[in-house]
């Protein structure tokens, strides 16, 4: 059973709070319950570099620098190891489902957490039908 008290962000979420995005609330309130001890958010390293390279070839280094620090002081569990078990259910999902590699790393993280994956990435809709994730979406 999923902890309703954990979730994983992926880059889809990371970018459209950071955006100012419609769901940003929602993540703002989100990250307001984790500095209180009430949620558990997890953030695997390999999103926060996917978000480092995104902000840094549309908007350049001093802004990819300044959304990396910022994304390390949030109140998130960074999970910067690779365990087997994460590296194995990542490449199972992968070699199942039409996602990119980053995107099975959360779907992975979701499923070795028994949390929630909290994104809006349409990629994810064969997993969570075939009861392999639970999704909330953004």
């Amino acid at each position: 059973m999923e902890d309703q008290a954990s979730l994983v962000l992926d880059s889809y979420a990371l970018i459209g709070y950071l955006e100012g995005e419609e769901f940003a609330d929602q993540i703002r309130d989100l990250l307001e319950l984790a500095r209180k001890g009430q949620k558990r958010l997890f953030l695997h390293a390999l999103h926060l570099g996917e978000v480092y390279y995104i902000i840094y070839r549309e908007q350049g280094a001093q802004t990819a620098d300044l959304v990396y620090s910022r994304i390390k002081a949030f109140p998130v569990i960074l999970i910067s190891e690779i365990e087997e078990s994460l590296l194995m259910q990542a490449a199972i999902l992968k070699a199942k489902f039409p996602i990119s590699y980053a995107d099975s790393f959360a779907a992975a993280l979701a499923i070795v957490k028994k949390s929630i994956l909290l994104t809006g990435d349409k990629e994810f809709k064969p997993l969570e039908e075939a009861g392999l994730v639970r999704i909330k979406w953004l």
